[in-house]
Order: structure tokens, then C-alpha cells, then sequence
């Protein structure tokens, strides 16, 4: 009689009943149901260890190596999927029968209480005694951190009883703007603003130039502390400036802490709101091109417009190191960028940087199309005046596409004003932005889409002018990605959600300024008074 040997290595015949045995057993026990799948793949990795996978079937062997393999599924919100969302909700989005434009009845909230300019009343000078030297400062960076930088020093200036020069501009290496103070701000109207609080010269006297051979990198650099406190500069910057008559501090970004002593404040208030406003050219463009605007939508909405701060440029994207759909070829202009802007920044050694986490973070830049999506979903219809404040975008002709569409009544820089117009803005782009800066500060509607400088000075701004409230929306990223990322939700869903975005943004329009919140973002109450009723003086 023949005997077939089993060969060394096989597993018994008899392990498929015992593999069906174990399952048997553990169904009979619901309450370890839930642990079927794992028990099971535990038993065919023992089985396959203990008796080797050369006799064992192939597809056990495909399917222990794909359970292995198998990449899950992303988390909800990581990949970028709006081109499809859109594709699939446009026809709606035409379709739909909603005739009232968000526009004329996007803010509702009531705080209650109306806020109103008070800095004429709070500031108030009895006459300025001798001076104790002169401050000079070096401001960096954009028009916004500018900014900062110029108030703060109006404040320590006060502070320390100096002569404020006009600040000096730094040419930074990403603005590339050679722009001086008087290029962008009204010199005259600063200097006649401050001048019952704080001391503003144009330039140094001659006799202290001599002093320090015309030289003014020869003047001793008081390098300050970021955020310094009113004590510090009364300690470390006060004897120098008493001693030598002058001191220099560059850079002077954010070297005053935010809550210092009321007067301070209020000087920092009058700088900003007050004294701080854009050179003639600059002013009598911006005016033109916010005429224009309100010329063009009066018959549609009374002259209002919704204006986006658009962060789309090639730069901002590279640096979010976010992915979009532009495939291969995107992601290697994105690292060309990030090579040509950064040098290795982003390869350093620990460093670990997930595109898919930073869209779930909210940290991604909007594209045009997101933006477009989420305002018709709140209710902007397709008849609403539409500007977009941004620098060159980044694919422009494939991203701005469908906000065009989306929004056909869209207008720029480029065009609300004549490229003659533009001329001598060209290549300065704090001048530029300054032009933005003012279309978006008239709107109805401001839209934020990044945060920054840009929106940080003109939400403050606008609570300023528009008696406490913003008037701006300001998305929560982190949800939106949520609802951009199923190409099967329906419109009437995709509606609901946007408008409770837009109803958060109003009910967050009004807010008074905490500790470490800075009043150029939070004016109330350090530059603003409340008047019950709404009722002003």
C-alpha cells in the first residue's frame, strides 16, 4: 500500500477545523463579538509561525500581507476634495430660489451698547516739558508690522519724555519695498497729530549729527526685549538716552508688551487711529478706486461690497506646505519655492511636516474657490459686489476661475484703477497693500482668510470706525475643511453650516480687548466708550 508523506513544514489538514472551532467558540460568547476579526488573524499568524507558510494557501498568504500593508483610510478633513464638492453642489447653488443677499442683512447681533472714539477726551497734555534726548527706531518687516512698531514707539517715546524721529524703514528681504516713512504715511499730519504729546522730528539737529560723525549706526543700540514692560525702559533705556542725549533701537518690532500704563495706551491709540494716515497719492487713489466700487454696486446693493483678504499667493501656499490637486507639478513648484524663499528650512533634521495635519489644523491658506463656496453658501448670491485684496496668486488662471464664477462681479486693483494709475505703486508693495488695506476698511463685509498683520490692524480698525463690531467673518478653518471634504453633501446641509459660521462671526464682532490681546486689534476700552442705548454724545 502506497503512503503519501505529509511534507516537513505543512500544516495539518486538521487546521482549518481548528481555525472554524476557535470562531465557533467565540460567537457563542457575544460579549467578545468584537474581537472575532482579531482572534482570527492572531490564529493565522500562530498557525502560519508554527507550521511555516510553504504549504500554507496562497490566499492566506495575500490576505496576512495585505492586512499588514493596508495604509488607512485619511482622517475626514485631510484631503483637498473642494473641486469635487463644488462639482457636485453647483447646479444647486445656480438653482437655488433665495433672494435675499446676506449682504444687507449679514450682521445682526446688538451688543447693546454703542462704542465711540473717546482719545480726544483721554488724551490730554498740559504742555511738554524739556525733552530728554532722541529716540530713534528701525521698523521691519510689511505696511502692518510697520505700524506696530511706529505706535509703540509714539508710546515709549511718551514714556520716556524723548524726541521721536520718524522711524527709519528696513528693506526687508520677502517685501522688497524701498519705501520711506513719507512714501506711505503723511509725514506733516503725523508731526501736527502728536505734537501737544509727544515730540516728532523729521530728522536729527545737525549739532548731534556732528556728534556722532553723520553717522547714525554710531548711536548706541539699546537691543530691547520683545514685549518689554514700561519698567524695563525706564531702567535700561532711560540712563542711556539721559547720558548720551540719543539712542537708536533696531529693530523696534514688538518691543512693547501689550497692557502698559493707560497713558501709553492712549498714546498708542492716538497714534494709530488719529495721527497714522496714508500719504496723499496713496489716500486720493485709494478714495477713486472706493468711489468706483460703490458707483458700481449702488443700483444691486446701495453702494455695499464684500471684501476678501485673499492669501493664495505663491509664497503663502509654499510656506503652509499644504497640497492641493495640482498633482505632481504643484508639488514641485511648491518645493522649488520653499528651497528659493527658505534654503532647507524645511528639511532640517527632527523636522516632520504632514500636509494632511496641517489642512485638519485649520493652517491651510483658502483657495479662491473655497472662499467663493463658503460666502454663497452664508448667503452672498451671485449679484453681490465682490473685491479681492491680495498679492500675484498663485495659479491664477485655474484657482480664480470659479470664484469668478462663483462671484461675477468681482473686482481688483487692476481693475478699479487704470495701469497708469497704478504706476508709480508698482514694485513698492506696502504701497499696494496700503490700497488694499483701504478697500477692505470701507466694505460692508470683510472677509479673512489667513490671519496676519493684514486683518489683526484692520478688524481693530473697522470696530474703530463701526461703533465696536468687526464686521468681518472670520472662518473656523478647522470645521470648514469637515464640510469641503464630502463630495456628497447636500446643498441644503452645506447652507446650514456656513450660516451658523457667519452667525459665530457676527456674535463675535463686538469684543473688549483682554490681557494679551492687543488693542490694534481689540480698540475697546482702551481708545473707545461705551454709550448705553446706543445713544452717543
Amino acid at each position: 500500500m502506497h503512503v503519501t508523506r505529509r511534507k516537513r513544514g505543512a500544516p495539518p489538514a486538521t487546521a482549518p477545523r481548528l481555525l472554524q472551532a476557535v470562531v465557533t467558540v467565540v460567537l457563542r460568547r457575544r460579549g467578545v463579538l468584537l474581537a472575532v476579526p482579531l482572534l482570527y488573524l492572531s490564529a493565522i499568524v500562530f498557525l502560519a509561525g508554527k507550521w511555516g507558510l510553504d504549504g500554507a494557501s496562497p490566499a492566506v498568504v495575500v490576505g496576512i500581507t495585505a492586512a499588514f500593508r493596508r495604509k488607512p483610510p485619511p482622517a475626514p478633513g485631510s484631503v483637498y476634495k473642494s473641486s469635487q464638492v463644488f462639482e457636485k453642489l453647483w447646479p444647486m447653488m445656480e438653482a437655488d430660489s433665495n433672494h435675499t443677499n446676506a449682504l444687507m442683512t449679514a450682521w445682526r447681533q446688538n451688543s447693546g451698547q454703542k462704542w465711540q472714539s473717546c482719545i480726544s477726551k483721554r488724551v490730554t497734555s498740559t504742555g511738554l516739558p524739556p525733552s530728554n534726548g532722541y529716540l530713534i527706531i528701525e521698523a521691519n518687516g510689511g505696511l502692518n508690522q510697520q505700524r506696530i512698531s511706529i505706535c509703540d514707539a509714539v508710546a515709549v517715546a511718551g514714556l520716556l519724555n524723548a524726541t521721536l524721529v520718524i522711524p527709519m524703514f528696513h528693506l526687508n528681504s520677502v517685501w522688497r519695498d524701498a519705501s520711506k516713512f513719507g512714501d506711505i504715511f503723511d509725514e506733516d499730519y503725523f508731526i501736527e497729530s502728536l505734537k501737544n504729546h509727544v515730540r516728532v522730528v523729521k530728522v536729527l539737529p545737525e549739532d548731534l549729527l556732528e556728534k556722532f560723525d553723520h553717522n547714525l549706526s554710531s548711536i548706541t543700540n539699546m537691543r530691547t526685549r520683545a514685549f518689554s514692560s514700561k519698567s524695563y525702559y525706564l531702567q535700561k533705556v532711560l540712563p542711556t538716552l539721559l547720558e548720551l542725549g540719543a539712542v537708536r533701537i533696531a529693530p523696534f518690532s514688538n518691543r512693547l508688551a501689550h497692557t502698559v500704563v493707560p497713558r501709553m495706551q492712549r498714546l498708542r491709540c492716538l497714534a494709530n487711529f488719529e495721527a497714522l494716515r496714508f500719504s496723499e497719492p496713496i489716500r486720493l487713489l485709494a478714495q477713486k478706486m472706493v468711489d468706483r466700487m460703490v458707483m458700481k454696486g449702488h443700483a444691486l446693493s446701495g453702494g455695499k461690497y464684500v471684501s476678501v483678504h485673499l492669501r493664495f499667493e505663491e509664497d503663502m501656499v509654499a510656506f503652509s506646505c499644504c497640497k492641493y490637486d495640482g498633482g505632481i507639478k504643484e508639488e514641485a513648484e511648491m518645493e522649488k519655492a520653499r528651497e528659493r524663499g527658505w534654503r532647507g528650512k524645511f528639511h532640517r533634521n527632527g523636522r516632520v511636516i504632514s500636509a494632511e495635519a496641517n489642512r485638519r489644523g485649520g493652517k491651510c491658506p483658502l483657495t479662491p474657490l473655497e472662499v467663493g463656496m463658503m460666502l454663497r453658501g452664508m448667503g452672498f448670491d451671485n449679484r453681490t459686489m465682490l473685491y479681492v485684496a491680495s498679492g500675484k496668486i498663485y495659479n491664477a488662471k485655474k484657482y480664480m476661475a470659479p470664484l469668478r464664477q462663483l462671484f461675477p462681479l468681482l473686482e481688483t486693483k487692476e481693475t478699479l484703477a487704470s495701469a497708469d494709475e497704478l504706476a508709480p505703486f508698482k514694485r513698492h508693495s506696502s504701497r499696494l497693500a496700503a490700497l488694499d488695506y483701504t478697500m477692505c476698511l470701507h466694505s460692508e463685509v470683510f472677509v479673512t482668510t489667513q490671519g496676519g498683520n493684514f486683518p489683526h490692524f484692520l478688524m481693530g480698525h473697522r470696530r474703530y470706525l463701526y461703533g465696536g463690531h468687526a464686521k468681518t467673518i472670520k472662518p473656523d478653518k478647522r470645521k470648514l475643511v469637515l464640510f469641503l471634504d464630502n463630495p456628497n453633501i447636500r446643498w441644503d446641509r452645506f447652507k446650514r453650516q456656513m450660516q451658523d459660521m457667519l452667525r459665530h462671526s457676527d456674535a463675535k464682532g463686538y469684543g473688549l480687548r483682554k490681557p494679551n490681546d492687543s488693542l490694534y486689534n481689540f480698540p475697546m476700552p482702551d481708545c473707545m466708550c461705551k454709550q448705553p442705548n446706543g445713544q452717543f454724545d
